[in-house]
């Protein structure tokens, strides 16, 4: 992939652009391997590469400039705009989007945030598009003062962009570093963005996280379904579940599945799409994994984790330890807490991994790691 972006020093976040993409992969591959190359008995499957450009389904753009002239894309080190509309790893669903939001923002006079000042209102743009090509658009506000002029104005971005089916504003009132504020404010009558995912349809709320490479993301699904299908454990915790990808991949008439998650907007998706789906013994709540864990007064016999970048730690490795579970599934974007927490797994043994790359053009990855006592 070429970006004139990068070339010019525009902007540099996607740090090995330019390098022949087999060769990230590889590098990627021998980076984990090197990482938890102990494990002897480890089978690694070949690694899975989607396409190297368009591949984002998700874009967190900062707006700068003047509502008259503004820029959707980064800040520089200064604070002001950076205008990246055309970003080659966003989707082309996405670039499609850009252009008409910045008609928008002139027509609604949605005053860029400048950050050096702290004033104004628009912060950031966040917008997600389904297999499908469905769209969410998310402003983030630093207050609800132009919610008004954005309702009044919004049939005529609908009727521009129909592809657009859930609209919401975010308020961040504080200067800070963040990309989103916690409270929501839902324009459309439409709540959920469906997300279809192999042959599962996920619903996706304004605040639920969802993988950023939907080809991706459906072979994570599919590998985690194929492991525990092979294993066929009558029961299953899938901790940090998101909106439930990994749980109802796994769902079966005889298999008990249970989802845990810190995020209440996640799980109240996660539960639309197995009550959709009709799937029976299927359990999803809002809650803290390591907590739900500890508490719990039997173990499943396998366990999925899909934790955050710093990886499940020393009391969920722990109580795994000191458990009946039988079989981890383990699905990380940071190899290095991934090793770590497998050192502190001892009981365990890693069976297969494998290296799927969600984040094309920067040192990111996924892994997966099968585990059994």
């Amino acid at each position: 992939m070429h970006c004139f972006y990068f070339d010019a020093g525009r902007c540099r976040s996607c740090t090995h652009m330019g390098t022949p993409y087999l060769e990230q992969l590889e590098g990627k591959q021998r980076h984990c391997q090197t990482l938890l190359g102990d494990h002897t008995s480890l089978e690694w499957l070949p690694a899975l590469a989607g396409g190297d450009s368009g591949f984002r389904n998700k874009a967190k753009m900062a707006i700068g400039g003047t509502a008259q002239r503004p820029t959707i894309g980064i800040l520089d080190a200064e604070g002001f705009g950076v205008d990246l509309r055309q970003c080659g790893v966003c989707s082309p669903g996405l670039r499609a989007c850009f252009p008409v939001l910045a008609d928008f923002i002139r027509q609604t006079r949605l005053t860029p945030y400048d950050v050096p000042r702290r004033s104004g209102e628009l912060k950031h743009l966040i917008i997600t598009e389904s297999p499908d090509g469905d769209i969410m658009l998310r402003l983030v506000l630093r207050s609800e003062q132009l919610v008004p002029r954005i309702r009044k104005n919004l049939p005529g971005l609908l009727a521009a962009l129909p592809q657009v089916k859930v609209v919401s504003v975010n308020l961040l009132p504080e200067h800070k570093a963040v990309l989103e504020g916690e409270r929501e404010i839902l324009l459309t009558e439409q709540s959920t963005l469906r997300m279809r995912v192999n042959d599962v349809s996920l619903n996706l709320r304004p605040q639920s996280f969802f993988q950023t490479n939907s080809e991706m993301a459906a072979a994570l699904y599919r590998q985690g379904r194929e492991w525990v299908n092979q294993l066929a454990p009558a029961s299953v915790w899938d901790l940090y579940c998101g909106v439930g990808g990994f749980a109802l991949h796994c769902a079966d008439p005889s298999r008990d599945v249970t989802g845990i998650e810190t995020s209440s907007e996640a799980i109240v998706s996660a539960k639309i799409s197995s009550e959709e789906a009709g799937l029976q013994r299927m359990d999803f709540r809002a809650g803290d994994a390591t907590a739900f864990a500890l508490a719990a007064d039997q173990s499943p016999e396998l366990v999925i984790v899909n934790p955050p970048r710093r990886g499940i730690g020393k009391e969920l490795c722990g109580w795994l330890e000191s458990s009946d579970v039988e079989h981890v599934v383990y699905s990380s974007c940071n190899a290095q807490s991934l090793a770590r927490d497998l050192a502190a797994l001892p009981s365990f043994t890693a069976r297969q991994a494998r290296v799927l790359d969600m984040f094309p053009q920067t040192t990111h990855y996924e892994a997966m790691v099968l585990l059994s006592r």
